[in-house]
């Protein structure tokens, strides 16, 4: 049945009524719906449908209007293609059957579908392809549909386009705005990751900072860190932060393989669980009590090395996403390395205090030490000529209360910047000429000096140091143990290398067994030279006196 001019014209009013509807929608899911609402109306149809295409001409969405949810749910299977549906997926033009089972390509329908006689079909096209169609069955007032609704419902399909493709639009939009923001968040955690673990070398710091991170990050309850401990097969859990601490602590700590953590850290993979109620494998009921529903654990490594584990746990239903699950590995391995690094930085400190325990030490004994020595063997001379020459005798103490002065002098200023004095200004040649005068003065030998050519001005303060603390405690060796009656120093220079010998006349010592008893004077001797680049060498026989030679290089600038 034909429509009249005033019927058609009032459908025409609805339907561009109902379009306008249309590009209002941004929704796609909703406008789908609303088009095949809208078709069922303009065609007086029981039954309405409304396929999407995907960009390869699939099925991907199917609207069904007309049916109720429960009819629906009863059906074996949603359309796949086939039929009059496929069809229509294949061409530009309307497909209007009167009978459906009598047309050619009709498959017919699965269990529990409706019975539906009149089909009206309508591809919905873009400029370049095909976007989906409009299935109308059962025209209510007719027996089949008419031209004027196949005219109808073709104007539709040109509004559903418009709408459709700005609503795939909006979707992809929506989706591209999603995935920077994602990204943003993503590029937030790793900057401030990145920002903790350069700006402090502090362990406990970076583990703390990190975690929160983390747990900010991944919106979850609770989280841990385990630490593999020395023996490599134990890890022990050094930090907790979040929810029900209690009940994470009845378990600290795992040997490796043994639950999540322990699987975690022998196969250096991440441990994922959204079940953990049932997973047999998870061994700590408290956390499960507590309500914990999903827990996920990554290894920290760095290089081949494994740090420890760490693990976050959430009482939320909706599992990880696989992007925060990469997220972390990230995360796991940055961990890794810092951990390692504020391991390092911390034993490169404790080795930095045993040095300087050690410079301490060299200092008190070459410079201090031997000072109040000298003054010691001062006093003892005094013994002997206390009654014989009461006035010589009266200016060894005087001497000798003086060194005792310079001594209190070098402890007051060793304490306040752990660095002897005894140096002083005046450079090498006049420091050691200073502990000759020193040396005379407190036993009965004599020294004999060779001075180089130059006043070896070129060298470094901690050459001069060398060779001035060198000759200081041969000097004290020689008065101390060797009982010398003459020790000669010599100093000369080369166009690389400033050169010292001290030879003693004293009672020496069997070199053989040097390196087994060596003393500290003697290993300080080899200690500071080592450190300036150069060489000592010690050489002794018995009956016959003691040589020590020593160079450090000159480094004379052309």
């Amino acid at each position: 049945m034909l429509l009249t001019r005033e019927q058609l014209q009032e459908r025409l009013f609805a339907l561009h009524a109902a379009s306008m509807e249309l590009v209002k929608d941004v929704s796609l899911e909703t406008l789908l719906e609303r088009i095949a609402s809208t078709a069922c109306e303009q065609a007086g149809a029981r039954y309405a449908a409304l396929g999407v295409l995907d960009e390869v001409g699939k099925l991907k969405k199917f609207i069904a209007v007309g049916m109720t949810e429960k009819e629906i749910k009863k059906i074996a299977h949603p359309p796949v293609g086939q039929g009059l549906i496929g069809e229509l997926m294949n061409t530009t033009i309307p497909l209007r059957v009167p009978v459906l089972q009598e047309h050619p390509r009709s498959v017919g329908f699965p269990d529990h579908h409706p019975y539906m006689v009149s089909f009206l079909g309508v591809p919905i096209r873009s400029s370049e392809r095909q976007l989906g169609q409009i299935y109308l069955t059962e025209k209510l007032d007719a027996p089949e549909f008419t031209s004027d609704d196949e005219m109808i419902i073709q104007m539709l399909a040109t509004y559903a386009s418009i709408a459709i493709t700005n609503a795939q639009l909006y979707e992809e939009m929506r989706e591209r705005d999603l995935a920077l923001t994602r990204r943003h968040v993503d590029m937030s955690l790793l900057n401030g990751i990145a920002s903790t673990l350069t700006s402090s070398l502090e362990l406990d710091e970076i583990l703390n900072k990190t975690l929160a991170l983390v747990m900010n990050y991944m919106k979850v309850e609770a989280g841990e860190i385990f630490l593999l401990e020395e023996d490599k097969s134990t890890l022990r859990m050094v930090l907790h932060r979040g929810q029900a601490a209690e009940a994470f602590w009845t378990r600290n700590s795992f040997n490796l393989g043994d639950g999540f953590i322990g699987m975690v850290a022998k196969n250096r993979q991440p441990l994922i669980s959204n079940t953990l109620q049932t997973d047999t494998t998870f061994l700590r009921d408290a956390v499960v009590q507590a309500g914990f529903q999903q827990i996920a654990c990554i290894p920290m490594v760095s290089g081949e090395n494994l740090m420890g584990v760490m693990s976050v746990a959430t009482r939320a239903k909706e599992p990880f996403e696989e992007r925060s699950i990469q997220m972390l590995r990230a995360v796991g391995a940055w961990a890794g390395l810092a951990i390692e690094n504020a391991r390092l930085h911390a034993n490169a400190r404790r080795l930095a205090v045993l040095e300087e325990r050690n410079r301490i030490g060299m200092d008190l004994h070459d410079g201090i030490i031997q000072s109040i020595y000298g003054v010691g063997l001062a006093l003892e001379g005094v013994q002997h000529t206390l009654n014989e020459d009461p006035q010589a005798a009266k200016e060894q103490i005087s001497h000798a209360i003086s060194g005792l002065n310079q001594a209190i002098r070098d402890i007051r200023a060793y304490i306040l910047d752990l660095r002897p004095r005894q140096l002083g200004n005046d450079g090498l040649i006049s420091g050691i000429k200073r502990l000759i005068a020193e040396y005379r003065a407190n036993t009965f030998s004599d020294v004999v000096f060779t001075m180089p050519d130059s006043d070896l001005k070129e060298l470094t303060q901690p050459q001069s140091m060398v060779l001035f603390h060198i000759c200081q405690e041969a000097l004290a060796n020689a008065a101390k143990h060797a009982k010398a009656k003459t020790v000669q120093i010599s100093l000369w220079t080369t166009d690389e290398r400033a050169l010292m010998e001290i030879r003693d006349d004293g009672k020496g010592f069997d070199a053989s067994t040097m390196q087994s008893s060596i003393g500290h004077g003697l290993a300080n001797m080899q200690t500071r030279v080592h450190s300036v680049g150069g060489e000592t060498d010690i050489t002794s026989t018995v009956g016959e006196g003691t040589t020590v030679f020593v160079w450090v290089p000159r480094g004379i600038k052309s």
